[in-house]
Order: structure tokens, then C-alpha cells, then sequence
């Protein structure tokens, strides 16, 4: 029955060894585990700080970027208003300066078509002048015949040139 029931010097050096392992983990390994679980669980918490400030971080980056894209659509929208804005003015300008060289061109025709015209007048005028001389001495020549007729002809234009002049 010795197995069943231990004798008192058994249970006596089994508590004196187990309060010396006691004692000597209490001692040095205890401290040493506490210490170890105390820094394992500040790392972890320090890592989920560090956690938290880099998810915070990215929330505000990921605004800014949201800021940054609407800029760069406000500034992609009026580049393209200032764009058409000028390719407006271009084309208005084009235009005003086409109007500008067809009237400048137009008045130009115009100018050229007149002087032609009188130009066409003083030929048709000479024309007329030189076919009527030609008639009247043809008419002169005919009627001039006689001396009579010649000098009543000269007595009639010399009396109409009196009334001209006088008039």
C-alpha cells in the first residue's frame, strides 16, 4: 500500500521541492515571463496605434486625392472653356478680317468697274463726237456747196453761240 498512501518523508521533500521550484520561478522565471507578455502586448498595441495612424493617414490622403481630382477637373473645365473662348475669337476674327478684305476687294471692283465705265464713256463720247464731226463735215460739205447756204449756216451758229453765252 505503499503506493496508495506515501509515507511522510515522501511528501515532506515533494512539497520542500516543490516550494524551491516555487520560489526560484517566482523568482527568476515569472518575472522574465510577465516581462516578456507585458512587451509582446505593448508591441501589439503599439502596432495597433500604428494601425490606426496609417488607416487615418490613408483616409486623409484619399480625401486629398478626392480634393486634388475635383481640382483638376475644375481646372481641365475652364482650360477647355478658355480654349473654345479662343478658338471663338479666332474665328470671329477670321471672319472680320475676311468681311473686311471682301469689302476692301469689293470696293476695290467697284472703284475699278467706275473708272472703266467712265473710262468707256469718254471713249463712246469721243466716238460720238468724232462720228458727229465726220457727219456734219459729210452734211457741211454737201450743203457748204454753195456760198449762199454756207453763210447763212455761219450766221445761225454764230447766233445760237450768242444765245448760249448769254443765257
Amino acid at each position: 500500500m505503499s503506493l496508495i498512501t506515501p509515507d511522510f518523508g515522501l511528501i515532506f521533500w515533494m512539497t520542500l521541492i516543490f516550494a524551491i521550484l516555487l520560489f526560484l520561478l517566482a523568482k527568476f522565471g515569472f518575472p522574465v515571463i510577465t516581462k516578456s507578455v507585458r512587451e509582446r502586448s505593448e508591441h501589439i498595441d503599439e502596432s495597433l496605434r500604428k494601425a490606426q495612424e496609417a488607416e487615418q493617414r490613408l483616409s486623409s490622403l484619399a480625401d486629398e486625392q478626392k480634393v486634388l481630382i475635383k481640382q483638376s477637373q475644375a481646372e481641365q473645365s475652364r482650360i477647355l472653356k478658355e480654349a473654345a473662348a479662343t478658338r471663338d475669337a479666332m474665328i470671329a476674327q477670321a471672319r472680320s478680317d475676311a468681311r473686311s478684305e471682301a469689302d476692301k476687294i469689293l470696293a476695290d471692283a467697284r472703284l475699278q468697274i467706275a473708272a472703266e465705265k467712265e473710262s468707256a464713256l469718254r471713249g463712246i463720247r469721243r466716238e460720238v463726237a468724232v462720228l458727229s464731226v465726220s457727219v456734219a463735215e459729210k452734211i457741211l460739205r454737201k450743203d457748204l456747196s454753195s456760198d449762199a447756204a454756207g453763210m447763212e449756216l455761219v450766221e445761225k451758229m454764230v447766233g445760237e453761240a450768242k444765245t448760249h453765252k448769254t443765257s
